[in-house]
């Protein structure tokens, strides 16, 4: 099955996300490369526009914020 968004096919349910939303997904997950002063800036960054988006896809980002933080956590436990 094929996910077209505005005329652009979605590859992945990031992509879709991204077309559907109008979202960059990284911003809310971040990257596993990133430094503790990157992800300060990047949630700062992220919460503004939290503030600015239409109620679905803001829910849809904050589950996102909530998915990776976990993620994180358990990497990290995984890890010690």
């Amino acid at each position: 099955m094929r996910l077209i968004v505005a005329g652009q096919e979605a590859v992945t349910a990031s992509e879709f996300a991204e077309l559907a939303f109008g979202i960059d997904v990284e911003l809310f997950t971040g990257a596993d490369d990133e430094t503790a002063a990157d992800t300060v800036v990047r949630l700062d960054v992220a919460r503004d526009v939290l503030r600015d988006l239409a109620p679905e896809p803001a829910r849809y980002a904050s589950a996102l914020m909530r998915t990776a933080e976990r993620n994180r956590t358990l990497v990290w436990k995984a890890a010690a």
